[in-house]
């Protein structure tokens, strides 16, 4: 081969780079300090109903591990290659969650999870998440919609898009309302608007998706809001706190608010010390000391200054996932990362802001921290694909 034709080759063949830095070692350093934490609240109940304090910790392994493996293949498999699987994934996703809701297990009046003998439950509603995703950026990144237009045919496009981006995220919406779980509907249905608003750039574009956002979504939350009692209790006792200062009901509705106020103000500056809360023997109901409400165990143990290091963590991580999907070399990239860098920064700061009183209890699992094997598998596979697109990123 000539030298000509050898630098030509070189020329097209794309330069390799690492992964970005931070993500990858926020993403290692979150997850040893979850497995940790899991432990550390979940010794009491272990004890009590297993015999083993190690019980939860072992089970919250096995999902890192499978976890890991599923992030690994999609760190090593070209993201560009998923539009050919988002739409078998979306298909699969609907499925599940039609059948979670006529053959799922029903734990406390809802129906959300596949039980299968001694192993933990599945959440097909966190699968759900990272499909949603997948398909939104392949469709959105293809499709005729999306493409430059003139003001004239804007409107006209903007309505065709709006019409089957609804259909596509409100039958997702629809299914897991039913089971009913509105967190999961309200991050689903925030992280897609935001996808929605970035696919198309230009301020008519932005507009619409804004009045469309005010208009249709943010009725349908207060809507479904107040469909159940449960959550009725939860925003009342919320309004009140914000309102008087004080916990309504605290032997009713807001027992589980006043126990994490407790906590939390116990706590302190610099907290208790590791191993050193209260609220993680049994006055945190049920398995919410490692699961929904670990961030008051670790605002109890670490103090203030340990959840201002987390909530500053997750900034960064915010801006480092954003930089990745501006720099992406495709409009797919850009959408997919910019998409589950919006999916896992909301979740984690609804979890801490619920388990603050800056927002109602929603029962969100907080990304890397809370024991579960569903939102762990997903949360690392969501980091494989943002660390892949990242090796290819222009910046």
């Amino acid at each position: 081969m000539s030298r000509k034709n050898q630098t030509k080759k070189r020329k097209n063949v794309e330069p390799k780079k690492g992964p970005d830095k931070f993500i990858l070692y926020f993403s290692i350093l979150m997850t040893v300090f979850g497995a940790i934490m899991i432990f550390d609240a979940s010794v009491y109940k272990a004890n009590e109903s297993f015999a083993d304090p190690f019980h939860f910790l072992k089970l919250q392994l096995v999902w890192i591990v499978i976890g890991l493996i599923i992030g690994l293949f999609l760190y090593i498999y070209d993201y560009r290659k998923l539009q050919r699987l988002s739409l078998l994934g979306m298909i699969i996703s609907v499925v599940t969650l039609i059948l979670v809701l006529l053959l799922g297990e029903d734990i406390n009046g809802s129906k959300r999870w596949f039980s299968f003998g001694p192993l933990p439950p599945l959440q097909p509603a966190e699968f759900a998440k990272i499909a949603v995703i997948l398909y939104l950026s392949s469709w959105m990144s293809s499709n005729k919609y999306f493409s430059d237009k003139t003001k004239v045919e804007l409107k006209g496009s903007f309505l065709k898009s709006l019409v089957s981006f609804g259909a596509i995220v409100g039958v997702i919406a629809l299914l897991i309302m039913l089971e009913p779980d509105l967190g999961t509907t309200m991050i689903i249905g925030t992280t897609s608007f935001i996808m929605y608003f970035i696919a198309k750039e230009g301020s008519d574009h932005a507009k619409l998706t804004f009045m469309s956002l005010l208009v249709l979504f943010i009725p349908l939350v207060i809507i479904a809001a107040l469909l159940e009692p449960y959550r009725i209790g939860r925003v009342s006792t919320y309004l009140h706190l914000l309102t008087t200062g004080e916990i309504s009901d605290p032997r009713g509705d807001g027992y589980q608010m006043q126990q994490i106020l407790i906590g939390i103000g116990s706590g302190g500056f610099l907290g208790k010390g590791f191993g050193q809360s209260r609220q993680r023997f049994g006055y945190l109901v049920e398995n919410t000391a490692f699961t929904d409400s670990i961030f008051a165990v670790i605002l109890e143990e670490l103090g203030f200054l340990g959840g201002t290091i987390l909530v500053a963590a997750w900034t960064i991580f915010l801006w480092r996932g954003f930089k990745i999907g501006l720099n992406a070399p495709d409009k797919q990239g850009k959408l997919l990362a910019i998409g589950i860098t919006v999916w896992l920064t909301l979740q984690a700061l609804l979890n801490m802001g619920a388990n603050v009183g800056l927002i109602p209890l929603t029962g969100i699992p907080a990304p890397f921290l809370s024991y579960g094997g569903s939102s762990t598998i997903v949360t690392l596979a969501g980091i494989g694909i943002l660390l892949n697109i990242s090796k290819h990123s222009k910046g």
